[in-house]
């Protein structure tokens, strides 16, 4: 634990280094597409969702959480190749802490969600105690993901760019300006065994409509996120022992 945490104030310092807003750059990159979305979505191609900025970002902070902790995790293992050459550690903890870190960040932009809830009249209300639960389960399935990654990148270094892609993509297919409503029903069980979009349901259904997450949606979060969190340990530690020949 006190190396874990240690790595992850490092993670967090260096981030900002030499940066003259240093952590409001955490505000201010949701912020600004926010803007972006709610104009588009309000003034050129006009919504019927009410209460569009706090729905927008119902969907931005989970998306930018797992983009950038994913793609932090999936590289830690090759940038830290020095630290773990100098310093016998358990190697598991080096994407942990990457991903960590930028819950680190996270936290941040979950109050400024819980702020702009405020501002536009959704005030706290009992379903609010659903919160770490949801997102405790999307910590736990980056983790997963991340030590899954990390492994493979170790090997092929194309991994990087693929996480890349994928994440350029899940932009599209995880709804963040749209509703789960627009979603055809045939294809609504699988958008919520993706956890991110789980996610921004669970968020939607306790910031905007007061009501606790759906149980279903609950159950296929919290299958996927620890089988992944599985997998992931499985994989990274079946892999972990040949590291040295390829960092």
């Amino acid at each position: 634990l006190f190396l874990l945490q240690n790595l992850v104030f490092r993670d967090f310092r260096v981030r900002y280094r030499n940066m003259s807003l240093g952590v409001l750059w955490s505000l201010l990159n949701p912020l600004v597409m926010m803007g972006a979305l709610t104009f588009v979505f309000t003034k050129i191609y006009p919504s019927s969702v009410k209460n569009f900025p706090v729905f927008v970002l119902c969907g931005l902070v989970p998306y930018n959480f797992f983009t950038l902790a994913w793609i932090n995790g999936t590289t830690s293992i090759v940038d830290n190749s020095g630290l773990l050459k100098r310093i016998p550690l358990p190697k598991e903890i080096v994407p942990l802490a990457s991903v960590l870190s930028v819950a680190a960040h996270l936290i941040i932009q979950i109050l400024l969600l819980l702020a702009t809830t405020l501002i536009f009249g959704r005030g706290p209300n009992i379903e609010w105690l659903w919160l770490p639960l949801v997102w405790g389960l999307e910590i736990v399935f980056v983790c997963g993901l991340a030590l899954l990654t990390a492994a493979i990148n170790v090997y092929v270094r194309d991994t990087r760019y693929i996480v890349e892609a994928i994440n350029t993509i899940l932009f599209w297919l995880v709804p963040i300006f749209y509703s789960f409503e627009r979603i055809p029903a045939r294809f609504a069980g699988v958008y919520q065994l993706n956890p991110v979009a789980a996610l921004v349901l669970c968020l939607r259904n306790i910031l905007l409509t007061a009501t606790a997450p759906p149980n279903s949606t609950l159950v296929r979060l919290t299958t996927v996120s620890f089988a992944m969190f599985a997998v992931g340990l499985m994989v990274f530690r079946k892999s972990k022992h040949a590291f040295y020949d390829h960092i």
